[in-house]
């Protein structure tokens, strides 16, 4: 998961939109995943999976492969004007109802006098997803119609924030009653341990939300005990590579925290492997972009060409079968390409005919057409008016 930097720092025009909209009155709000944009999982009858298979009902958390949606709150859609800053073309929400388990983002402080906590990218005033609250309500309402779901947030904590501030969203949105907190004696060794529980055990007493903290300050006033479930990132988690700008440069070598040392050793000492798994355009003077480019090659699930999704994972399970070890977490931009959820039905061992419940995104365009033929307008005028108010933005 990439931290702030100096990419951020695109000129304005770059960042066109600034995750808004603007709505019928004329005023400009965030654009978000709302209630209205979630899709339930669909029922299946007979059949009750847990994270959309039910082979993975009875494997601990720890032994499964979830494929995350990096940055997942910035999006590069119509909401932002296609802004070149956005690292996902669809919504949270969405990208949960497709099957992805794992959802970062990057929060903020609104400004030096507000200390809103909201989804931003570097600083507010460039790109600006809406406040936390929010983004965690929209996933609320997701698991409140998704029972049999397990997912995982990492947050990034870019102002330095106290855990009571986050607290206090979760609180505030509803979602902290589905946190999840680890047994008392299984510390950060739960991760190797097998003192995770099985998804199944999550979803029968409904604490089915992992909430891990990048970081959380240290002292004392600062202390996780009011909200147990908020877990320091990298107690329990190492991540590999972020600044990646060619396929070459994809490894499974630990990048931080650093006092782990390796990972091999980070993994001996009971922590989760986070694999990073995005590229970006270098535009020089220190600036870079999401890679959209060759997505499709970067989020495929084949083993075999280098930069691929799939042999990255696959290289790192074999790196590390010697601590009996394959990939946790998994980062990727665009998680729709490839599509990079069958890179993890690949770790997990799952077939097709194993999966169920899944719904595949909708492109732009297959979302204008079913509008348009829902509501009887022509495509070509919608597109049309479409391009109008694009312009008049």
């Amino acid at each position: 998961m990439k931290p702030i930097s100096s990419f951020f720092l695109l000129l304005p025009t770059l960042l066109l939109g600034s995750a808004q909209q603007i709505s019928s009155g004329g005023v400009i709000t965030p654009s978000l995943p709302t209630p209205a944009q979630v899709t339930p999982t669909p029922s299946i009858q007979s059949i009750i999976p847990c994270n959309n298979s039910p082979l993975l009902c009875n494997r601990p958390h720890n032994n499964i492969t979830h494929i995350g949606a990096h940055d997942s709150s910035f999006l590069r859609d119509s909401s932002t004007s296609n802004s070149v800053a956005g690292n996902q073309f669809f919504n949270a929400t969405i990208a949960l109802s497709a099957g992805v388990r794992l959802l970062t983002a990057q929060v903020h402080t609104l400004s030096s006098s507000d200390s809103t906590l909201h989804l931003c990218h570097s600083y507010c005033a460039l790109l600006d997803a809406g406040p936390l609250t929010t983004w965690l309500s929209a996933i609320k309402y997701w698991l409140d119609n998704n029972p049999n779901d397990v997912i995982t947030l990492i947050l990034v904590n870019s102002d330095n924030q106290p855990a009571s501030a986050f607290g206090e969203a979760f609180d505030s949105s509803g979602i902290s009653s589905y946190g999840f907190v680890p047994p008392p004696n299984s510390s950060n060794s739960s991760s190797s341990s097998g003192e995770w529980p099985t998804l199944q055990s999550m979803i029968s007493s409904n604490k089915r939300l992992v909430t891990f903290i990048a970081s959380i300050p240290t002292t004392t006033s600062n202390s996780t005990s009011a909200y147990p479930f908020l877990l320091p990132e990298f107690q329990y988690i190492f991540e590999t590579s972020y600044n990646i700008t060619s396929p070459s440069q994809f490894n499974c070598e630990l990048d931080r925290p650093s006092l782990a040392q390796s990972s091999s050793k980070a993994i001996q000492s009971g922590l989760l492997p986070l694999i990073n798994h995005f590229q970006y355009i270098d535009l020089g003077s220190g600036i870079q972009i999401p890679d959209v480019s060759d997505i499709g090659t970067t989020n495929s699930p084949d083993t075999k060409t280098q930069g691929n999704l799939g042999k990255h994972l696959m290289d790192c399970k074999r790196e590390w079968e010697g601590v009996s070890q394959k990939p946790v977490f998994v980062l990727v931009d665009f998680f729709d390409r490839g599509p990079s959820v069958e890179a993890g039905d690949l770790m997990n061992g799952l077939l097709e005919k194993d999966i169920v419940g899944r719904v595949k995104p909708k492109s732009q365009q297959e979302q204008i057409g079913a509008a348009a033929e829902k509501k009887g307008v022509p495509v070509v005028a919608l597109v049309g008016f479409l391009g109008v108010a694009v312009v008049l933005l």
